[in-house]
């Protein structure tokens, strides 16, 4: 099958935003940018990672789950592309590289682990390169649609600004937005989703 042909078979029929899955705002953001290195920490099965592929990015993601490595992996020989999917944690990733995107989707940390992950991900991004974020805010607790169940997993806008002080900010919201991601995530959810840009000085 050729690349047109594998890209119209995602595509084709359905929006950008449930293709496999695919997180709606991530898959907007990194469709308007242009094309480069991408890193996806705590990827899981990898649909963000093969639909970044297939719209031509050069993919580097990590995730500490060997199923979700192998799930991503499978994906991407269906779709015949190629992602690099490394099985580390937060304290093995050390970024070798430089990307002039990163997408951190649903990736909810803790304490010195979040500030860690964070400073690695700054210093991993190119000067004007960006960041995606979409996560689950603190007002999500309570709710029947997933998520972490404790606040020190959730995020608010007042944190992600704060633990990426060098960015300027284009995107910073809170809002609800309605899932539909399988047993487990399904109805109204609190989120917040930013998009922001590493300082060129």
């Amino acid at each position: 099958m050729t690349y047109e042909g594998i890209l119209e078979r995602a595509l084709r029929a359905v929006d950008v935003c449930v293709w496999q899955g695919t997180q709606c705002f991530f898959a907007e953001q990194i469709s308007l940018l242009e094309k480069g290195k991408v890193l996806l920490p705590a990827e899981g099965e990898g649909r963000n990672a093969v639909y970044a592929a297939l719209k031509g990015w050069e993919v580097h993601a990590f995730d500490f789950s060997q199923t979700g490595r192998d799930k991503a992996l499978q994906l991407a020989k269906e779709y015949e592309v190629n992602i690099a999917y490394q099985l580390i944690d937060v304290d093995g990733f050390e970024p070798s590289d430089s990307y002039h995107a990163i997408g951190l989707i649903y990736g909810h940390f803790a304490g010195s682990e979040r500030k860690q992950l964070f400073e690695k991900l700054a210093n991993a991004l190119l000067p004007g390169g960006h960041i995606i974020i979409e996560v689950f805010s603190k007002n999500q607790l309570g709710r029947e649609s997933g998520g972490p169940k404790s606040q020190d997993l959730l995020y608010s806008r007042e944190e992600i600004k704060d633990l990426l002080p060098n960015l300027d900010f284009m995107v910073l919201e809170e809002m609800k937005i309605d899932l539909n991601e399988g047993a487990n995530h399904q109805g109204e959810a609190a989120v917040i989703r930013a998009l922001a840009t590493k300082r060129t000085w």
